[in-house]
């Protein structure tokens, strides 16, 4: 690094490169010389200001002319007829032709063009010098077989680049360029050259890339409001208007739609390193953006006549036209097979209870939908993944991630990295990214993934702007050399086209629209399914509430019959009365536990702080009554505070620590562990033992009511036990569950939310 450009800190900040996008372009107070311009009252049409350039022409300080009518002007003996047209022709805030006029200058004539546009304080008349005109024998162009003859050739242009190649060979062999461009922005404002045409005598950018800082937004909307520009010669000196400010405003004239209009320093430096002496520009809009420009090159100076421009810039309107025609077929076909396959997914949903189900079990036409190579389908349930992914802990951590930071239904970007920089782990399965929300409660998203698509980028020289500190500041100058630089661009995958977003949109809107609708039915099923448990439960405790005076009167007739006749009684007589008694006894037992079970269902809860340490020592006294002499060793951790329904709580926990002192009957001896763990959810306790365990594959009739998976010859019960204390946490907004091995003792858990908990 030179001195010249190393930064200390003797030196001011350094020169902040947007100040290219606050230069106001269009206030330049001075004009280039190849013409002169007027500013007239737009009232009296006398001159209230002018270029400094037009007292050449009447041999006097031009500021002699102010407040002068054009036809008060010596010299220039045209006023008169300037003033008829000026009254008479239709000019509004672009550029008119209103004739060209012959003027004399030290005894030589000279044309120009006499150009005029209206603002909305003064006139503008430009004097625009006619540089070659053409002679007497010359005939005038045929602008309109000119325009025909090149709509005729973009009609059969079947692409972007052959549309733009055909153009740039059409205006440069109308003008005479040595050198036309048609240059394309980006979403970013950066551009490249999409067709080119030339004569050798300047080097081919065709494909190469320009930054966005090239062309700043104020030359960008310049663009965009005045469609043709022309710089004639690259080292023209500027020429100042008189006064500096306008009169009638007090600022500096807008000359936002002048064809003489001075341009900035850097610009013309820019020309010079780019070797060409001369350019003109014209702009190509898209309903009203700026799409891009063709631009024209010239190693030597060079003028093209106000009609020729005209003629360029009813090219580019036809470019234009065409490149809609393109645009709309491309979305045509590419909307169609969206549709067609955006037709399949709903149709093979809406057969479905489950949407990601359904998705993913249609890979194919879920990853054509949007030309995907992979797909991942979020739930509250979990992901299921289809094609090339990330992992699925990747996919789960870019949820979460745009569920707290992007609340957008249809979210698109095709360098997911520059927004989420873990995905640099995993560019090669997704660099794009196309997602849509389905639900605003849950980070549920269905998302396709694009693979990173490295790309090698011919930049028109290296795009970074040249920044050094002379004269006591910092000052900006345009690259020197415009020779091929190559970028290799990493982190980014073939862009998302606006069908296939606004599919994914649609797709979005119809998977919603399922759901609801399935909620909706599902809301209509529970309902009914209420009102049949309540009528279940009413008829089961009212069954056993009925059950249990008969079942008490045969077990107490029975037992009188017993002691009555004993002496009478054979031995096989006294097994049958002692059987009837025994099974009466437990049916009894039985109805008293569906009683129980029915009532936790029906009783309303009444939460409570409860020390769990309690509870289980309590349990734990109650259940060794019936295990007097057994060796049982127990390991209880320190159990947490919860809040619950006291009376259930402690039902849930003497069933689970009853079932661990029974199952493990068998073993010489037990070992029973409580402890419990937290989450930020919920608060999870379990009882592992050392006994018989179970198969995992019937895990699932464990908390059955009535279900059992060992014989009630070996052990004991009713089969309600583990029914209630599901039933409990059900009715606490919890959950139960168990891991087992056979033969291999368990581990059974409750987890109560802790929600509920009062810091």
């Amino acid at each position: 690094m030179s001195a010249s450009l190393r930064p200390s800190a003797d030196l001011p900040p350094r020169v902040d490169l947007s100040n290219c996008d606050r230069e106001q372009i269009h206030i330049p107070s001075s004009i280039q010389p190849h013409g002169m311009l007027l500013v007239l009252d737009p009232v009296t049409l006398s001159v209230i200001q002018c270029s400094d350039n037009i007292g050449l022409l009447l041999q006097k300080p031009g500021d002699s002319i102010l407040g002068l009518s054009l036809s008060e002007i010596g010299g220039l003996d045209v006023g008169r007829r300037l003033l008829h047209h000026i009254s008479k022709a239709p000019i509004q805030n672009r550029p008119f032709l209103l004739r060209t006029v012959t003027i004399s200058d030290d005894h030589r004539e000279r044309q120009y063009h006499a150009i005029a546009h209206r603002t909305d304080y003064y006139l503008i008349l430009e004097l625009e010098a006619v540089i070659a005109p053409p002679s007497v024998d010359d005939a005038l162009p045929d602008v309109h077989a000119q325009v025909d003859a090149f709509t005729l050739k973009a009609e059969e242009a079947a692409s972007v680049a052959a549309l733009s190649q055909t153009t740039a060979q059409s205006i440069r062999d109308l003008t005479g360029f040595d050198r036309v461009l048609v240059y394309q922005f980006d979403e970013d404002w950066h551009g490249i050259v999409v067709g080119e045409d030339g004569n050798g005598e300047l080097p081919s950018l065709l494909h190469h890339r320009f930054p966005a800082s090239d062309i700043p937004a104020p030359a960008r909307e310049l663009y965009r409001v005045n469609r043709v520009r022309i710089i004639p010669d690259a080292s023209y000196t500027p020429v100042p208007l008189t006064p500096n400010l306008n009169p009638l405003t007090g600022r500096p004239l807008d000359m936002t739609f002048s064809t003489l209009r001075s341009v900035s320093p850097i610009h013309v430096e820019y020309m010079k390193n780019m070797q060409t002496a001369s350019s003109m520009s014209v702009s190509i809009l898209q309903g009203g953006r700026l799409w891009g420009l063709i631009s024209c090159h010239n190693h030597k100076p060079m003028h093209v006549p106000f009609q020729e421009r005209g003629t360029c810039d009813l090219f580019a309107r036809a470019f234009s036209l065409r490149l809609s025609a393109l645009d709309r077929a491309e979305e045509f076909e590419r909307g169609i097979e969206v549709k067609s396959v955006f037709t399949k997914l709903f149709a093979v949903m809406a057969d479905s209870n489950d949407f990601a189900s359904a998705l993913s079990s249609h890979a194919d036409e879920l990853l054509a939908f949007v030309a995907a190579s992979g797909a991942a389908v979020a739930t509250d349930r979990g992901y299921l993944l289809v094609g090339k992914t990330p992992t699925e802990a990747e996919v789960q951590m870019l949820a979460d991630c745009l569920f707290k930071s992007d609340n957008r239904e249809v979210y698109q970007t095709d360098c997911l990295s520059s927004t989420y920089p873990a995905a640099m782990s995993f560019t090669e399965t997704a660099s794009g990214l196309l997602a849509i929300a389905v639900s605003k409660i849950h980070a549920g998203y269905v998302m396709w993934f694009r693979p990173e698509v490295v790309r090698t980028i011919q930049w028109g020289g290296d795009p970074k702007k040249n920044v050094e500190y002379v004269e006591g500041q910092w000052k900006i100058h345009p690259r020197q050399s415009f020779e091929t630089w190559k970028e290799t661009v990493h982190g980014r995958s073939i862009p998302w086209t606006k069908n296939e977003v606004d599919g994914a949109g649609e797709l979005r809107n119809a998977i919603v629209e399922i759901v609801l609708r399935k909620a909706e039915e599902i809301a209509e099923l529970n309902q009914e399914l209420t009102r049949s448990n309540r009528e279940l439960e009413a008829f089961s405790y009212s069954v056993s509430h009925d059950l249990r005076a008969p079942l008490r009167h045969i077990v107490g007739y029975a037992e009188i019959l017993r002691e009555s006749v004993a002496e009478k009684l054979s031995e096989k007589d006294q097994r049958f009365i002692n059987t009837i008694i025994e099974s009466s006894e437990y049916a009894g037992k039985l109805v008293e536990k569906l009683l129980e079970f029915s009532r936790l269902g029906r009783a309303e809860l009444q939460f409570n702080r409860i020390d769990l340490n309690e509870l289980v020592t309590e349990a734990q006294a109650d259940v060794m009554h019936d295990a007097a002499g057994r060796k049982i060793t127990w390991k209880i951790d320190k159990l947490p505070v919860v809040v619950a329904d006291l009376m259930m709580l402690r039902m849930a926990v003497r069933d689970l620590i009853g079932n661990a002192v029974k199952y493990t009957r068998q073993r010489e001896e037990a070992v029973i562990e409580v402890g419990s763990y937290s989450t930020d959810s919920e608060v999870v306790v379990s009882v592992k033992d050392n006994g018989v365990g179970f198969d995992m594959q019937y895990a699932d009739k464990l908390f059955g009511v009535f279900q059992r998976l060992h014989r009630w010859e070996d052990f004991e019960g009713t089969g309600i036990g583990l029914a209630n204390v599901q039933r409990v946490m059900e009715r606490h907004g919890g959950r139960a569950w168990a891991d087992g091995q056979e033969g291999n003792g368990a581990t059974f858990y409750f987890a109560l939310p802790r929600k509920n908990l009062k810091e």
